[in-house]
């Protein structure tokens, strides 16, 4: 991820622009003095004189009331002479800058756990200018499902050095500051966000402008082909049911799941299909991080036995196959227990192969549109909404589960939605004023119009819902999953994708029904997120996620896999951090959002429109700011 940015303040050095006046003036060819009175406010004056050998700027008189004198010296001034005048709103040390100022942007990231801010990194120093336009470029890991904050800062400081702390703190003006996520940034038109700095109080502090621009080797796929032998026997009346789960490292040390191979029943010796996998998806573009590969066999209830691991990285596997891509599939815990233990099994690498494709970030800089629907369970197995064991009980200094996985979501979904306008539905209750049960009514009451504004008035509807309606069942999911497929099916261009979360508390009913939904919305530009809230047991929810098995209906299997279900539980800090939990929540449902984008895109021939041009600033030559 490369990240282009642009200042340009509206008024120089973070004063806001008040007034911009011309005045033509017929002047004698003399010196010339004129006084000017502005009470508590700074005036600024630009002078262009036709003719002019010599100009001074004299400013600076720090009293209740500031004077600024123009004295102009030529032995031949010809009329006309344009003053320009730029007032500014009154600043707290009255300072004006000097004829030599020199503005840098510093650029910090947000800490996921800490919340603390760091410094990523800063632009080179650029002087005498109020329209900055930086040119050093930064390199930012991009993640789809995380919320990754970021903060600009600018400072006029005293020199073209960009060490702040090289510079006296009065010497050091600050400017403003802009906040934003990422997402923010890529989910705007061409990729581009421009905001206004703030930070002053009461002051206007001029506009930033960012500019995010994809790396290519983050357009690499691999398709790649194993086959394992002798693995160990995990079933007593059989031998084993084999599949890999393969896991992308972080910075951090954890690791992120990113792929997992189909099934293959009763044998020591699987052969698994080919697959395809993002490169970025599997080592962020860091052909050297570690990528590690477990080897399970599955089991119907969901307590699949570990077989063994082992690690590679994308420049290994690039090798195709060969003696270096013979891996040994390691049970450490064995291991430790047996003295004679060789290993679990070897795993081969059969085939590789590259090529470069459209990605995630192709479509959003092309203007495709990331529609979020929300879907609420109303049934009465949540308990008494005004009792505090309740699911849907709304504690006055505490979200409920239900609002965090919300928000946790639908916070990061938003930055792709430009209007940010959601429907919101619910399902499960009975209605006023003749109390019918639906399974597909609006948050805000308004059937012609469910749409709410942003992830607070999601919010507002759902915790109005609650006072108004009767919760009851059964929980059926099949109403709201037609709803969204209903608008992806009008919608199938590559212009929009629909992305539904379902929020719910217990067993499915219309389990059949939900099925054939889900199958049919396979064929659409749809995917849906179910979050499991509560002790219920969510056997039902795993079936329809499909990551072992593809879901089927009526002997239809599903074209794609587009359901992600997680239990909210597994993701709640112990410690009570409900923000860290919010963020573990999010990352894993929408971690597998882009590319089920990205299947259906390419099952339909869907190429991404044509990114606009590259922002160039007003009055600039044709060079980037680039972070």
């Amino acid at each position: 991820m490369v990240l282009y940015y642009f200042s340009t303040p509206a008024s120089g050095c973070g004063r806001s622009l008040l007034l911009l006046c011309v005045f033509f003036i017929d002047m004698l060819p003399c010196s010339l003095g004129n006084l000017f009175f502005f009470p508590l406010s700074v005036l600024w004056l630009f002078v262009h004189c036709t003719g002019a050998k010599t100009l001074t700027l004299i400013s600076h008189l720090e009293f209740a009331s500031i004077f600024l004198i123009l004295t102009l010296f030529s032995s031949s001034l010809s009329p006309p002479l344009v003053l320009v005048f730029s007032f500014f709103h009154q600043i707290s040390s009255f300072y004006v800058p000097p004829w030599h100022f020199f503005t840098v942007c510093v650029l910090y990231t947000q800490g996921v756990e800490t919340k603390q801010w760091r410094e990523f990194g800063r632009t080179e120093v650029i002087d005498n200018t109020l329209n900055p336009d930086f040119v050093r470029k930064y390199i930012l890991d991009y993640f789809f499902e995380e919320k990754q904050n970021l903060r600009f800062d600018l400072y006029d400081v005293d020199s073209k050095s960009p060490d702040l702390s090289k510079h006296p703190a009065e010497l050091n003006d600050f400017l403003g500051q802009m906040f934003c996520t990422l997402g923010e940034i890529v989910g705007s038109p061409a990729s581009r966000l421009e905001k206004p700095l703030g930070g002053i109080p009461g002051k206007k502090c001029g506009t930033i402008i960012l500019t995010a621009e994809e790396l290519s080797n983050c357009r690499d796929s691999g398709t790649m082909q194993f086959c394992a032998n002798k693995l160990d026997k995990k079933d007593f009346f059989g031998k084993s049911d084999p599949f890999m789960v393969f896991y992308r490292s972080n910075e951090d040390g954890t690791f992120t799941i990113c792929h997992k191979t189909e099934v293959v029943k009763n044998t020591l010796n699987p052969v698994w299909q080919p697959f395809t996998i993002p490169v970025r998806a599997l080592c962020n573009g860091d052909y050297d991080r570690t990528i590690k590969v477990e080897v399970y066999d599955w089991d119907r209830d969901g307590s699949h036995d570990f077989i063994g691991d082992f690690t590679t990285s994308y420049r290994e596997l690039a090798r195709g196959q060969s003696q270096f891509n013979v891996y040994e599939v390691i049970n450490t815990k064995k291991k430790m227990k047996k003295k004679k233990y060789v290993n679990s099994g070897t795993v081969t690498l059969l085939s590789f192969s590259v090529e470069s494709e459209f990605t995630f970030l192709d479509y959003i800089k092309g203007g495709t549109q990331i529609n979020f629907t929300v879907a609420i369970d109303f049934t009465a197995s949540n308990g008494n909404p005004s009792q505090s064991t309740s699911l849907h009980y709304m504690n006055p200094y505490q979200l409920n589960a239900y609002a965090m996985a919300l928000k946790a979501v639908g916070e990061i979904i938003q930055d792709y939605d430009s209007d940010k306008m959601f429907p919101a539905l619910g399902f499960g209750a009975k209605l006023p004023p003749d109390w019918r049960v639906s399974h597909e009514f609006p948050l805000n009451g308004n059937i012609e119009n469910p749409y709410c504004n942003g992830i607070e008035g999601i919010l507002e509807a759902y915790h109005q819902s609650l006072k108004t309606v009767q919760l009851y069942g059964p929980t059926n999911f099949a109403p709201v999953v037609n709803h969204v497929a209903r608008y992806a099916a009008a919608v199938q261009d590559g212009s929009q994708y629909f992305v539904l979360l379902i929020i719910t508390d217990g067993v499915i009913s219309d389990m059949a029904q939900t099925k054939e939904a889900i199958v049919n919305g396979a064929k659409l530009p749809m995917s849906i997120i179910i979050v499991g809230v509560g002790q219920a047991e969510f056997d039902a929810m795993v079936e329809l996620d499909g990551d072992d098995i593809r879901i089927s209906s009526r002997g239809k299997l599903a074209e794609r896999d587009i359901v992600q279900f997680v239990p909210f539980r597994d993701y709640m800090d112990r410690t009570g951090n409900h923000v860290l939990s919010m963020a573990r929540l999010a990352k894993d449902v929408l971690a597998e959002i882009p590319d089920q984008f990205i299947s259906y895109m390419k099952s339909r021939g869907i190429k991404p429109n044509p990114a606009p041009p590259p922002y160039t600033p007003p009055g600039h030559t044709h060079h980037h700011t680039q972070i």
